[in-house]
Parts: structure tokens; C-alpha cells; sequence
């Protein structure tokens, strides 16, 4: 069976055994879990000692995880087992190491695929990985912050009317996407102060391709307007998002938490709770203008086009 290796870092800006009381006790799991944020309705049930915990859902599958051994503010290990959609074990861990005032810490897991799923090795690594970038920052935040800038609403089946746009397409790795997508808004922003007229307010972002081997994405940036300009700018594009009936799950948060939103809504697709129609490429609209209000009120909504 195919091997799988995924380790990702952070630096918490907590003293060491801040974080170990929370890595080490699975009663805050349930607040920064990566896997549990995309299905609130699981169910989940932790051991009267915190030591083990087990949970049940559609999206999060079924499973449990238990604490095999501690050395306190240095190092958790942990046997993880999935039981559905299928059967597979990992060696999971939690290293820490004290920085004074801070913490680095390290999360590792050891696994293997399923022996018909050799070819998605990389893949997987890729999936995963980003799923523990995600689950540290929200670590990160719970523990120095007591609580998680990122709350999903499940707003449901709408119909979107459409606009016109222009803007900036982009190819770039997935980790320059937070420095390069303002970037891109900052063109669109200068161009559209002499463009004011023809502005509808729209501010958006439509997702064309994920590489998660290369960790590549390639995007639009745009705005809406009225009509096209003749006097686009050499690196700018134009086009329209189409009027269709669409699914919208709406992050209230920091844009550094978005994932949490596309992770769910491509899980959705994956267990057909989404009938995903071709060739409109999933897209989000920010509700609300980052300049005017804390990142922790910030609205985006992420929406998949439905057949």
C-alpha cells in the first residue's frame, strides 16, 4: 500500500504549555478541527478523561482518535482510524518547541492509501496538507485569541442573476494567492476610479484550475460593470458570469480562513449533496468592503453553479 507522509508547521504566539493543554485534550478539537467545521451536525462524542474521541457524518465520514502517548509540552501522539467512507489507520503527532513567549509546532501524520488509489498518492498529500494549513491557523487563533474567526452559514439553492465584468487573470502558487489576489484588486481598483459609472459594486473572484501536486492556481479578479470599456488595459480581461441557479455557503470571517468554505462545498460535490453544473467555474462575491470593517466581520459568499 502506498505511503503517505504530511507535515505542516506553525508558530503560536502562546507560551508551550498553553498549546500542549489544548493539542492534548480532544474537548477543544471540536473548536479548530479542520474536518468538523464543514459539518456542525456530526456527531461527536469525547472520552469523560479527553484522551479519546469519535465522530460521525456525511461529509466527515466516521472515525476515531485516541492519545497514545504524551511527553508533556514537548510531543502528543495519536492513533487515528477511519472507518467510512473507508477503512485506514495513522500515526498522527503534535511536536512542540518553546520559543519563550511562543511555541513552534509541528503537525504530522504517517499513513497509507488504499492500493487502488496508488496513483493519488501526491494528490492526497496535497489535499491533506492544505487541510492541516488550515486546521493551524484556526489552532493558532483559538489559542491565542479563545475563539475562531471563521463561521460558515449554509445559505442554500438561489438563483444568481449574472453580471458583466472586468478584471486581472492570474496564474500563481497557491501560497503567493494571499500577496497576489490584493495585488490583482489593486490594478482593477486604480483602473475603475476614472471607470466609476459603468461600476455596479461587485467585487469577485472565480476559481478556473487547483493544482494541488504543484500547488497552482489560476483565477479572475473582477469587478462588475454596467457595460465593457473600450479602453481596457493590455492585462486585463473581460467577460460575464452567466444568470444561473447556484448554491451559496457564506463565510463571515477573515479571508485567511476562506478555505474552510471551498474545503465544504467541494466535499459537498464529492458526496453528491451538489449536482454541479459544467463550465461555470465556482466563484465568490465579497459581500462587504475589507477597508470599512474588521476581518472578523467580513462576508464572502462562495457559490457552485447547479445543474
Amino acid at each position: 500500500m502506498p505511503k503517505m507522509h504530511v507535515e505542516r508547521k506553525v508558530t503560536i504566539n502562546s507560551p508551550v504549555d498553553k498549546v500542549y493543554s489544548v493539542v492534548s485534550d480532544f474537548n477543544h478539537w471540536t473548536a479548530w478541527s479542520p474536518w468538523l467545521i464543514m459539518e456542525p451536525e456530526a456527531t461527536v462524542n469525547v472520552a469523560d478523561d479527553a484522551k479519546y474521541y469519535d465522530w460521525e457524518g456525511k461529509r466527515v465520514g466516521f472515525g476515531n482518535m485516541k492519545i497514545l502517548k504524551e511527553d508533556t509540552n514537548r510531543r502528543v501522539d495519536y492513533d487515528l482510524n477511519f472507518l467510512k467512507p473507508w477503512k485506514s489507520n495513522a500515526k498522527v503527532s503534535f511536536i512542540l518547541d518553546s520559543k519563550g513567549d511562543k511555541t513552534d509546532v509541528i503537525w504530522t501524520m504517517d499513513s497509507s492509501l488504499p492500493f487502488f488509489m496508488f496513483f493519488m498518492k501526491k494528490m492526497m498529500e496535497g489535499f491533506v496538507g492544505m487541510d492541516y494549513e488550515r486546521g493551524l491557523n484556526m489552532l493558532k487563533e483559538y489559542v491565542e485569541d479563545g475563539e475562531i474567526k471563521s463561521q460558515l452559514e449554509f445559505v442554500g439553492t438561489n438563483s444568481f442573476d449574472g453580471f458583466k465584468y472586468v478584471g486581472v487573470k492570474t496564474e500563481t502558487t497557491i501560497d503567493e494567492l494571499g500577496t497576489q489576489m490584493p495585488s490583482d484588486f489593486g490594478k482593477i481598483e486604480e483602473f475603475m476610479k476614472s471607470n466609476e459609472s459603468i461600476a455596479t459594486g461587485a467585487a469577485f473572484s472565480q476559481y478556473h484550475k487547483w493544482d494541488m501536486v504543484k500547488k497552482k492556481v489560476i483565477y479572475t479578479s473582477g469587478v462588475g460593470v454596467k457595460e465593457i470599456p473600450n479602453d481596457l488595459p493590455s492585462d486585463f480581461v473581460s467577460g460575464e458570469l452567466p444568470k444561473t441557479d447556484i448554491y451559496t455557503l457564506r463565510h463571515v470571517g477573515s479571508y485567511d480562513h476562506l478555505g474552510n468554505a471551498w474545503s465544504t462545498l467541494y466535499s459537498m460535490e464529492r458526496n453528491k449533496e451538489l449536482k454541479c453544473k459544467k463550465g461555470i467555474h465556482p466563484f465568490e462575491i465579497y459581500v462587504n468592503n475589507p477597508q470599512e470593517v474588521a476581518p472578523k466581520e467580513l462576508i464572502t459568499d462562495i457559490n457552485f453553479a447547479l445543474r
